[in-house]
Parts: C-alpha cells; sequence; structure tokens
C-alpha cells in the first residue's frame, strides 16, 4: 500500500514492504535546483577567493607600508604628466607626443632611488643618442639620393641595431647599461624609419626628446622627495642583517647537534628557527648584485657619501655564504641518521661550543662594525680567541684515535712478549668507525667555518679602510685615564704624614 502526504519543500512518498516496515522515498532534485546549487557555489568559492587575495594583500601592505607609498607616488606622477594632456597650453608646447611622457613614467618610475636613476638616465642618453644618429643618418639618405635612401636607413638600422644587442651581452655593459642599449635600439628604429616619411623630423624628435626629460625628470623628483627609498640603505640593511642571522644560525646549530639524541623532530624545529637563518644569506646573492648596482647611481644621501665602495659589500656577501654553506652541511649533520653515540659527543660538547660561541662573537662584532660604521679595537682579541679556541679543539681530537684501539691491544703493544699471543678479552671494545664518522665531521665542518670567518673579517677590515670608517671610542681607556680629584681618605694620610714630618 502506498501513501501520499504532503511534506514540508516537496512530497513524501511511503511504501510498506512485505515484512511490515515502511521505507521512505524523497524525489530527487530537478535540473533548476541543481543549476541553483551549482551557481551557489561558484560564487561563494569566488568570494573566498576575493577575501583571501584581500587578506593577502593587506598583510603584503601592512608587513611593508613601503609598497603602498610607491604604489601613490606612481599614481601622483601619472597624474601630474597627465596634465600635459588635459591642459592646452602644456599639450600645443608638446603636441600630440605628450604620450611619450605617461609612457616614461609607466616605464621607469621604479621602487628605490637607484633604480629609478638608472632608468631615467639611461632612457635620456639612450634616446638622446639614437635621435641624433637618426637625424645624421636621414640627412645621409636623402643627399643619396631617392633610390639609394632607403638602403642606407635600411643598413644603418641593421649594422647599429645589431651592435647594440651585441652589446648587451658583455657584463660591465649589461649590468649598467642593459636598459639604455634597449631604448637605444627602440628609439633609432623608430626615428630613423618614420623619418623617412616625416617632413618635420627635427620637430618630432624635438618633441619627444622634450616629453621624455619631462618625464624622467617628474619621476626623480618624486623618488627623491617623497618619502625615498635608497638602494644603498637597503643593502646595507641586508647584509648586516645576514651577519647576525649567520652568527645566530652558527649558535644554534652547535647547540642542537649537542642537545638532540638523533634527528631532529618538528618540535626541535620550531623552537630552533633561528638556526635556518642561513637559509636567507644563501638566498639573497640576487637581490644583493642588483641593489649594488642601483647604489652606484644614487647621490650622497645620509652616511653614505657618493663614491662608496658598495662593490666591496658584495665581498661581504660572498664571504657570508660561503660560511652559510658550511653551516648548511653542520645543520645536514644534526638531521643525519647516522649519529655519534652520546658519551662520544659529551667527550666535545664543551670545546665544539666554545668554538661556535667564538666564531659567532666574531660575526656579531664584525655587525656591529658595519652597523656603527667605525672601525672596532676588540675585533683582533675575538678572532685570537677563536683561533686559540680551534687550536685547543684540534689538540683534543689528538685523543679520539685512541677510542679505535681496544684495551688489550693496547698493552700487548706495551709489551714486547705478548705480541705473538692473542688479546684476551678485557670486557673493553674498540669505537666503530662509523661511530666516530659524524664527530670528525663536525670537527672539519667547525674549524673550516673558523676559518672561513677569517675572510669575512678581511672584507670587512677592507671595506672600514675603503670608506674611512672612524675608529669607535673604547671606554677602558677613558677609564684609565689619570684623573686630578684627590680621595677624602687619601688627604687625610697625607696631611697626617707631613705632621709627622714637622715633629
Amino acid at each position: 500500500m502506498v501513501n501520499e502526504k504532503e511534506a514540508a519543500g516537496g512530497l513524501e512518498w511511503r511504501i510498506k514492504v512485505a515484512d511490515g516496515s515502511s521505507k521512505t522515498l524523497t524525489p530527487e532534485a530537478g535540473v533548476g535546483s541543481r543549476v541553483l546549487q551549482g551557481l551557489k557555489g561558484l560564487i561563494v568559492g569566488l568570494v573566498m577567493k576575493l577575501w583571501k587575495f584581500l587578506k593577502k594583500s593587506w598583510d603584503l601592505g601592512h608587513k611593508d607600508p613601503r609598497k603602498v607609498i610607491h604604489c601613490f607616488k606612481v599614481g601622483a606622477a601619472l597624474t601630474v604628466v597627465s596634465l600635459f594632456y588635459y591642459m592646452k597650453p602644456l599639450y600645443d608646447g608638446v603636441g600630440g607626443n605628450a604620450m611619450w611622457a605617461v609612457m616614461t613614467v609607466v616605464v621607469v618610475f621604479e621602487n628605490s632611488v637607484g633604480s629609478t636613476l638608472y632608468k631615467c638616465l639611461n632612457r635620456v642618453f639612450g634616446t638622446f643618442l639614437a635621435g641624433f644618429l637618426a637625424i645624421g643618418v636621414h640627412w645621409i639618405a636623402i643627399q643619396s639620393g631617392e633610390k639609394l635612401g632607403p638602403f642606407i636607413v635600411g643598413f644603418s638600422v641593421f649594422v647599429l641595431a645589431s651592435a647594440a644587442t651585441f652589446s648587451r651581452f658583455i657584463p660591465s655593459i649589461k649590468a649598467r647599461f642593459d636598459y639604455g642599449a634597449m631604448i637605444f635600439i627602440l628609439t633609432f628604429s623608430l626615428v630613423s624609419v618614420s623619418g623617412y616619411r616625416v617632413d618635420k623630423l627635427f620637430d618630432m624628435a624635438h618633441q619627444r626628446l622634450s616629453t621624455i626629460i619631462i618625464g624622467t625628470c617628474l619621476c626623480i623628483l618624486v623618488s627623491m622627495l617623497i618619502y625615498p627609498i635608497w638602494a644603498g640603505q637597503e643593502l646595507y640593511t641586508i647584509i648586516t642583517r645576514n651577519m647576525d642571522k649567520l652568527a645566530n644560525s652558527l649558535d644554534g646549530c652547535v647547540a642542537e647537534y649537542f642537545n638532540s639524541s638523533g634527528g631532529s623532530t618538528d618540535s626541535n624545529k620550531e623552537s630552533n628557527k633561528d638556526s635556518l637563518g642561513y637559509k636567507c644569506v644563501l638566498s639573497s646573492k640576487a637581490s644583493e648584485e642588483s641593489m649594488a648596482n642601483f647604489a652606484r647611481w644614487e647621490p650622497a644621501h645620509g652616511r653614505f657619501n657618493f663614491g662608496h665602495p658598495w662593490k666591496q659589500y658584495l665581498k661581504i656577501g660572498a664571504s657570508l655564504r660561503s660560511c652559510a654553506y658550511c653551516i648548511e652541511a653542520l645543520n645536514g649533520c644534526i638531521n643525519s641518521e647516522n649519529q655519534a653515540p652520546e658519551y662520544l659527543k659529551k667527550r666535545i660538547s664543551n670545546i665544539s661550543l666554545k668554538v661556535g660561541s667564538n666564531s659567532s662573537s666574531v660575526v656579531k662584532e664584525l655587525a656591529n662594525v658595519v652597523k656603527t660604521m667605525k672601525k672596532s679595537s676588540n675585533i683582533d682579541f675575538l678572532v685570537g680567541e677563536m683561533n686559540s679556541a680551534v687550536q685547543e679543539f684540534r689538540n683534543h681530537l689528538k685523543s679520539l684515535p685512541t677510542l679505535f684501539i681496544p684495551q688489550s691491544l693496547h698493552e700487548a703493544d706495551q709489551n714486547p712478549e705478548n705480541k705473538n699471543t692473542e688479546p684476551t678479552s678485557t670486557g673493553v671494545e674498540a669505537v666503530p668507525l662509523m661511530d666516530i664518522v659524524p664527530l670528525v665531521t663536525l670537527a672539519s665542518l667547525l674549524t673550516e667555518i673558523a676559518s672561513r670567518i677569517e675572510g669575512v673579517v678581511d672584507a670587512v677590515e677592507e671595506l672600514a679602510d675603503l670608506a674611512k670608517f672612524k675608529p669607535m671610542p673604547d671606554d677602558k681607556t677613558e677609564a684609565n685615564q689619570p684623573t686630578n680629584k684627590v680621595v677624602p681618605d687619601q688627604h687625610k694620610e697625607d696631611e697626617t704624614m707631613k705632621t709627622l714630618q714637622r715633629v
């Protein structure tokens, strides 16, 4: 028997089965309801993706507000340069080439002052040189006649474009004038080819060059006057931050190696985040090179004079990366499955921690030198302590080979009479070779890190000499200077001595 009744949202069908029980059958949803549910899910998904995008954008702007300020600076520059289109007196001065000023702002305005100056100057000089040569080629083509003129223009485009393209492969030109070479090719091709059909070539070249100069000057002024971001300051910050992270990573890796009993777990990794700071040092090469290239174009600012030795920061960064590679290998020893026994670790734990601590102290002192831009009087003392700790570590490692020899064999070597007899079992077994290999690896890495830190010391001292760092004032020397003040007790003793002499 089938009973039909109306339920909420549709019809409900009940069917009685032979055993007396009943089953409820729900009708399938129609095509319209399924389409509606699909659209609802699509809209919800798009809204969630948009919300995640907005959240990431907000976090990015909150983390580095300078990026938001740069966006406002670009908008302000484009608004000002657009006035050449909307204001008739300005439009009449540059004509329809006012669009070149807008394109110039869009193309050359970068985040830092150095990168903006790099693109602006390259664009101006590349445009000027290309326009000058294009006008010369156009004059030669006119003097050669209508038949020979197109061939001269085509041949000049081929030769100069090929030569400029080849110059972009030269490392010295590519580092500083790559953008200018590209602008030269573009401008020369446009002006020379269009000049063949344009009668007023000089007016066109003048208007384009003037609009480009207007756009570049506006970008330079806005970039330097409104919350400037200096590439040199960015490079300086990257180097000092990497030095601090390298020192913390060295301390953290050595401490984690002797605190862990085997491979590091996820909890240990979370508690030792400082030990992974060396990865930032390894991945900062590209940013350091670009910042150093842009910093050369910047004028004197802050504590950096014109002609500051920015290349020396690249040498310091390379020395830091050489140390970071060793720390990465040291971190690999922590996560290795082949670990030395705990009783062997305890034998060299104190001296290893001492070497790591002294090495990191040297790097921290070097970071302080670069931050304060003053020579340190303690760096020689710290380097001496590091070298003495390394030498003590090497002397301590000389006792490790005795662990390979069982006690019975050692006694047999001392007694020549027992050489032919087989060694008796004394209960002391030799340490397997695979148990002592991790300690040897650790020792070689620590000594190698110390030797590479001396390279960082040389690079920082060379920077101090080139940049003419002033010596850091020493508080100890000031404290040891004699004073003319008289202590009250000493004054009383002097008076008593005078009275005794009179008597």
